[in-house]
């Protein structure tokens, strides 16, 4: 498999890493510098770039591989309002994307996990407030996190009194009365990867699931898991979904 590596902050450095590290060829690493030579991707025969940038950059780059028919694994986040205009592109091009909030396989089975607590909480609707808190070092531009955003929308589709989130960021957790809103509370600290909780709070206890990074390797690995996947599949768009059933 050959490989482009699009922005090379922390998490393409590690991705690079990996690459070297399992005889996977890296054609190009393209960052703000050299950002021009993300047109040149096919012709140096590149079979899937991999992505994680900035919001705002990463809507071009996913047009832009489109155009030169290279399948792309999008890692960034908080791009997401735009999906009617990729899926527009994706049809128009023949394109084919993989994006996830997350790579990380644990995560995704964490997904699973809050999946089944909030399907069995329905419930004791009534009894236990809900929220989310997420965790991320102090670079992270968006808030709330897209995991979080893909968390609450798990909660929302298993419970339905919920119907409209609402972020804090950088707020102690407050009593909220039970309502139709879901809180997740952002917070932003130095040398933090990344951590999420879902906690059901009673008077009388609490239950907090909870997944904690412990370095970039996970989301590395399952991002190179996904471009593998992503070459031996036909047009289109994918998720973590398809990779873990």
């Amino acid at each position: 498999m050959k490989i482009a590596i699009i922005g090379y902050g922390k998490m393409g450095k590690e991705i690079e890493r990996l690459a070297n590290s399992n005889q996977i060829e890296v054609t190009k690493i393209i960052d703000i510098q050299n950002h021009q030579d993300i047109f040149q991707l096919k012709k140096i025969h590149t079979d899937v770039a991999i992505e994680f940038t900035q919001p705002t950059s990463a809507i071009d780059n996913i047009k832009i591989c489109f155009e030169q028919n290279i399948p792309i694994v999008c890692g960034t986040t908080g791009w997401y309002e735009h999906m009617p205009t990729i899926k527009q592109w994706q049809k128009k091009y023949n394109g084919t994307l993989f994006y996830a909030s997350n790579f990380s396989i644990g995560v995704n089975l964490y997904m699973k996990i809050i999946e089944y607590s909030t399907k069995l909480m329905n419930q004791f609707i009534g009894q236990y407030h809900i929220y989310i808190e997420e965790t991320h070092h102090t670079q992270k531009k968006d808030s709330p996190s897209g995991t979080a955003l893909t968390l609450s929308n798990i909660v929302m589709n298993q419970m339905k009194q919920f119907n409209k989130i609402e972020n804090y960021l950088n707020q102690d957790v407050q009593n909220h009365s039970l309502s139709h809103t879901l809180p997740i509370y952002s917070y932003r600290k130095d040398s933090v990867i990344g951590e999420h909780k879902l906690t059901f709070e009673s008077d009388v206890d609490s239950i907090t699931l909870t997944h904690n990074a412990k370095n970039r390797t996970g989301f590395a690995l399952g991002a190179i898991k996904a471009a593998e996947y992503l070459i031996n599949q036909p047009a289109g768009i994918y998720t973590m979904n398809n990779l873990i059933k």
